[in-house]
């Protein structure tokens, strides 16, 4: 990777990381047998960076662009390093073309023979296009290797091109027809999608940790927005702050026309230098925006509690510019769901910032709490391993069905009117498992969790297998690509597939590895 000026940002994280990583693998080593597993062709193609792209991620990565993406390629790439694959990584067409050209220009579209190629490829939507586009006819083939890094989601209704013009979704992504499960989100927020993640960064080394035990919290606060513009109208719930405890910021200096003048301002700070104003803050406050970043899960890792503004109405692509186009209609109840669902008090308050009882109650609440630093394990470099190790040995889209997630750890639920399967799934503390659907597509497969069918039918909609109890007639499902956990039926219940999970491990059921 050093060969290359566009890795630059990914290196640098990668080598920072790099005790952390190796003591991770050798922890996994000991807790589960990482023996006998077979040595895998891998292609990771990052489209993002590369020049055609046109988006000059790389460049801006040292100036506080959005640095999701490369964190999440970072530490995927380590995770098949470490795992001990074969990896080969490309970020221009000319060197996918290089490590492809076995196949490119086989004009036949049969595949070609002998060895593989490779044997799983780890892509993003703008690679995704170019990958089409370079192996021609062939790509067929690889269809089923594909591993897409898709940060916000695709939901099924979105990735079936005709059912999407049908619903005349316009958008620029989605229509690619593969299985859902194939796209590998940011966080676990779509469970028709996997998620993949990434590590939260402990930027510390020893001596910085034995300095850290020494820190005292202050009574302050540091609120989360690098950008002025976050800051707009927000003070009203600032000052309701800022009356119980001094309010810190790291805004680029350039302009702070929206920042309140008591607020202490660092500027953009380095990531260790954000880890030790972290150590010594009390509460992280959210404004709403960006959407799901890493930074609060950063701040609860140092000890902080992070006030989550909540949103009424819910936030989607029905009423939201920044969500306009993507292949989701999920809907944010909060500015971080994540933080909210599976991590909530003590860490997490989750108010109406524009209700000022509400915000004082929650200061008041978290200045008299004492918090230990708390990372879910999904986010450590130990979980990604065991994580991404345990999708690359089980889950398989080329061979028909394979069973996984083990059918013990389904648990059907019938969900109310007007509610998706994520949802019941979710107040039952399971998660919705699609792989699950293709198990309860039958009349007889329902009778084996006493849901009975008198009359029944197929059609090819995201909300089915369905039931309406009145009349006891079912809807299977005609065409498996739009088996979906959204979508919600007006008058007839959903058959939803939970399962459990790992307590921070959400992608794995407890039988899963």
């Amino acid at each position: 990777m050093s060969r290359h000026e566009e890795f630059r940002w990914m290196t640098l994280r990668i080598k920072r990381m790099d005790d952390t990583w190796i003591e991770a693998i050798k922890s996994l080593a000991e807790k589960q047998n990482l023996e006998k597993r077979k040595k895998k062709k891998i292609l990771v193609h990052l489209g993002l960076l590369t020049k055609e792209s046109g988006f000059k991620i790389a460049e801006n990565a040292f100036s506080g662009g959005p640095l999701g993406e490369l964190v999440q390629w970072s530490d995927l790439i380590t995770s098949l390093y470490l795992l001990g694959h074969d990896v080969r990584i490309s970020a221009s067409i000319a060197e996918l073309k290089e490590i492809m050209k076995k196949v490119v220009g086989n004009r036949s579209g049969c595949p070609t023979q002998g060895d593989k190629v490779v044997e799983l490829i780890y892509i993003d939507i703008v690679g995704l296009a170019q990958f089409k586009k370079t192996l021609g006819p062939s790509w067929v083939h690889y269809q089923c290797m594909l591993r897409v890094l898709d940060s916000f989601g695709t939901e099924p209704e979105f990735n079936h091109a005709q059912y999407a013009q049908s619903k005349g979704h316009k958008t620029p992504w989605g229509k690619w027809n593969l299985n859902p499960q194939q796209f590998y989100t940011m966080f676990p927020h779509t469970p028709d999608n996997s998620f993949l993640g990434f590590v939260v960064e402990q930027h510390l080394n020893a001596s910085d940790i034995r300095h850290m035990n020494d820190i005292k919290r202050q009574n302050q606060s540091l609120v989360y927005g690098k950008v002025d513009n976050f800051w707009k109208d927000k003070n009203t719930y600032l000052d309701i702050i800022h009356t119980y405890m001094e309010v810190h910021g790291t805004v680029h200096e350039k302009g702070t026309v929206h920042m309140p003048n008591y607020v202490k301002n660092h500027g953009i700070l380095s990531g260790r230098d954000l880890q030790f104003l972290l150590r010594e803050t009390k509460l992280f406050v959210g404004l709403g925006f960006p959407y799901e970043g890493p930074a609060p899960l950063e701040a609860i890792a140092n000890g902080c509690s992070f006030l989550n503004p909540k949103f009424g109405p819910p936030k989607s692509s029905r009423n939201t510019d920044f969500f306009k186009g993507k292949p989701t209609l999920r809907e944010l109840t909060s500015q971080h769901p994540y933080a909210e669902v599976y991590i909530g008090k003590p860490h997490v308050w989750t108010v109406d910032i524009n209700n000022p009882e509400e915000v004082e109650k929650a200061v008041k609440a978290i200045l008299n709490q004492k918090n230990e630093p708390y990372l879910p394990y999904e986010f450590t470099c130990e979980g990604m391993l065991q994580r991404v190790n345990a999708f690359i040995e089980k889950q398989d889209f080329c061979h028909g069905q394979v069973m996984w997630p083990p059918l013990s750890a389904l648990q059907v639920k019938l969900s109310e009117t007007g509610k998706s399967c994520k949802q019941v799934c979710q107040e039952n503390q399971l998660i919705c498992e699609p792989s699950y659907f293709q198990h309860l597509n039958k009349d007889k497969d329902l009778a084996k969790f006493n849901i009975h069918c008198q009359t029944s039918d197929t059609a090819n909609d995201i909300v089915v297998p369905s039931i309406d109890e009145n009349k006891k007639h079912c809807v299977f499902q005609g065409d498996l690509l739009l088996f979906s956990c959204a979508g919600s039926h007006p008058h007839h219940k959903r058959v939803c597939p939970c399962r459990d999970y790992m307590k921070g491990q959400v992608a794995l059921c407890k039988d899963c590895l």
